[in-house]
């Protein structure tokens, strides 16, 4: 285990309960230009943190800060209950870190960057050798273990720095672009590792790979111009999506002037849009604003039950994340 000295002394006990960080009215200036404005969230065991927003929006800064490599301009940062400026090495010790880029010593082997990182967690001997080994065999490192970093691809650089940010079975994880450069097998089997952590951690994970949040994350955290925008789950983001609700039904039949005469006067719709350019006939309907999208649904297969008209393909759209990221942040920017 870590030796005590290499806490700050006086530090408070973890603080009970399930939540790991709380990120409280944070602020962030360079100069006149301000990256991160009044922030606001908190991640709790068990969660793992979709953290996504446009290129400089403050993410990595933000980032930064919640890992104690640059202090908020104002703000305040709690790890595990620990106050990251008051006690920064111990709130560090609880926090395992993948920075963007990937930062190695690359004149180092992998086995041997390891060791020197399982030697500053606090590890020694043999105890520092099984944790060495360990994150080898659970990042796919073990046959370059010998290789000097700086003749790696960047898929397997950045497995070595995922590797040094989970040598210490943190509490916390903080990964930017963990998948970055890594080919699609690659990708699956990080991101496999990643939920079966997420189910004892808190983990912020950013990217720009908006399915990642869709596999892999259980919350989700917008920003844009260093505001907060979103801060819920995944699905409740989709639903935010002008598509959301709506219902589409293809119908193969050649009645086309009368199911199009039909639909057009259907009830409780917004909005009917027909395309007539398949074989099938396609139709999305669009409820009213608190029609639920399954009474409309319902309406349309007796319509076309009543007149014989056979479905070919029935559901309700659950929109995008793409569609809802583009609107509000884009939506932030003009306001």
């Amino acid at each position: 285990m870590p030796e005590a000295g290499l806490y700050n002394a006086g530090a408070p006990e973890v603080a009970a309960g399930g939540e790991m960080i709380r990120v409280e009215n944070l602020f962030k200036w360079y100069s006149r230009r301000l990256a991160v404005n009044d922030l606001s969230f908190s991640v709790n065991r068990g969660d793992i943190l979709g953290f996504i927003g446009p290129n400089g929006a403050g993410k990595s800064t933000t980032m930064r800060m919640i890992t104690g490599y640059l202090p908020p301009s104002l703000g305040c940062v709690l790890i595990n209950g620990i106050d990251m400026a008051r006690f920064p090495i111990k709130a560090k010790s609880r926090i395992g870190y993948l920075p963007e880029n990937a930062p190695l010593y690359s004149n180092m082997s992998v086995m041997a960057f390891l060791k020197f990182i399982a030697l500053m967690r606090g590890f020694r001997g043999r105890t520092a050798l099984g944790k060495v080994n360990e994150v080898l065999e659970r990042c796919f490192l073990e046959n370059v273990r010998h290789q000097r970093i700086d003749t790696l691809s960047k898929g397997y650089r950045h497995r070595t720095c995922f590797a040094q940010s989970i040598i210490h079975d943190p509490d916390i994880l903080v990964l930017d672009e963990p998948t970055d450069g890594l080919d699609p097998n690659q990708k699956r089997e990080i991101r496999k590792l990643i939920r079966e952590m997420g189910r004892t951690k808190a983990i912020v994970l950013s990217t720009h790979i908006l399915e990642e949040v869709e596999t892999v994350c259980s919350k989700v955290l917008v920003i844009s111009d260093g505001k907060k925008v979103f801060d819920g789950v995944p699905s409740g983001l989709k639903a935010m999506s002008e598509r959301a609700g709506d219902v589409l039904i293809g119908i193969n039949s050649e009645d086309r002037r009368e199911i199009i005469e039909t639909f057009e006067n259907i009830e409780l719709c917004d909005k009917v849009e027909i395309n007539q350019g398949c074989d099938v006939m396609s139709i999305r309907l669009c409820p009213m604003k608190g029609i639920p999208a399954e009474q409309i649904k319902l309406a349309a297969v007796r319509l076309c039950m009543q007149n014989g008209w056979p479905i070919d393909a029935l559901s309700i759209t659950q929109g995008t994340l793409a569609d809802v990221f583009h609107k509000i942040t884009e939506s932030q920017k003009e306001s």
